[in-house]
């Protein structure tokens, strides 16, 4: 089977993508390997089938229903699988890189303030792009995995990572997909994590977790005179590694960080709400929105294009 592919990445959060737009392509979890593999394949943290989502409801996937039952226009659907095969729920990062690949086949148009509907394992995504390029996304809604509890305590779970002589406090957060937030004191320490293994987590998450290790780096005056804060990151992500980049990591990292700062504080409006996260593969923003969702904003770059023999 020849496959044509795009290669892209969002802050260097790499993925190959591929358009089934007829909705008959059937991806093993060892051809998404292969196609990932960065000595034998293309190379990527992940594979994108663009599909249609009718296509996918047909397959068995209950969530594409949802998703059209929700958002009748979200006519394409993102199958995003990890580099090891395994299906995901959603990928930050890899929406935005999505839209720009659609845009590219023509099947979605951006300009005059447009926006693009889609569905994804984690519900609808609805995409926009600023007047600065970068692609905007509304993740829907997040939680705390602990609730009010967790937020009181700062924390829910425990982390160990390689090197550490004892597991440090860390907070869960849901966006679709499960997150694990660990706080560190300095970006030196950040610098000289090794996260060649995946950190272990306490509880043991059902499906796993990504694991985000943040620096707070304080706050500074946004474009229009409001405070927005900023943090450094490296993430672990669940079936693939460590990573340049994840999107609802970043997102996690943001609204950890936020919940940490408004605990015990008389006005909680004081904390910003605007996040800059700086990691490895670049800068993204995070941004909470009215409704208790939030969005993600950044870059997504088409890098190159061909076929491959599977």
């Amino acid at each position: 089977m020849t496959v044509r592919f795009t290669k892209g990445h969002g802050t260097q959060n790499d993925f190959v993508l591929v358009a089934d737009t007829r909705g008959d392509m059937d991806l093993t979890a060892e051809q998404v390997r292969r196609l990932a593999d960065r000595r034998s394949g293309i190379g990527a943290d992940g594979v994108i089938r663009l599909a249609p989502t009718a296509a996918v409801a047909q397959a068995g996937e209950q969530v594409a229903d949802d998703v059209l039952a929700a958002a009748p226009e979200a006519i394409w659907f993102m199958d995003y699988r990890n580099g090891d095969g395994s299906p995901a729920e959603m990928c930050g990062n890899g929406v935005r890189v999505f839209t720009a690949f659609a845009e590219s086949l023509g099947l979605a148009d951006l300009s005059d303030g447009a926006e693009l509907a889609l569905g994804t394992r984690g519900g609808v995504k609805r995409v926009r792009r600023e007047q600065n390029g970068w692609y905007a996304v509304d993740m829907g809604p997040w939680s705390l995995t602990g609730g009010d509890g967790a937020a009181a305590a700062g924390a829910d779970a425990m982390v160990l990572t390689a090197g550490w002589d004892a597991p440090r406090p860390a907070l869960s957060l849901d966006l679709g997909n499960p997150h694990t937030v660990v706080a560190l004191s300095d970006v030196a320490e950040l610098d000289a994590l090794d996260l060649t293994r995946a950190p272990a987590v306490e509880p043991v998450p059902p499906h796993g977790t990504n694991v985000e290790l943040v620096v707070p780096l304080g706050e500074e005056a946004g474009p229009e005179g409001r405070p927005v804060g900023r943090i450094r990151m490296r993430v672990h992500e669940r079936g693939v590694g460590e990573t340049r980049s994840c999107g609802t990591g970043a997102c996690a990292a943001a609204l950890a960080v936020r919940t940490w700062a408004a605990h015990g504080v008389d006005d909680p409006h004081g904390v910003p709400s605007t996040w800059f996260v700086e990691v490895p593969g670049g800068e993204v923003r995070v941004r909470l929105l009215h409704g208790g969702h939030v969005e993600l904003a950044g870059p997504a770059e088409l890098v190159f294009s061909g076929e491959i023999d599977l």
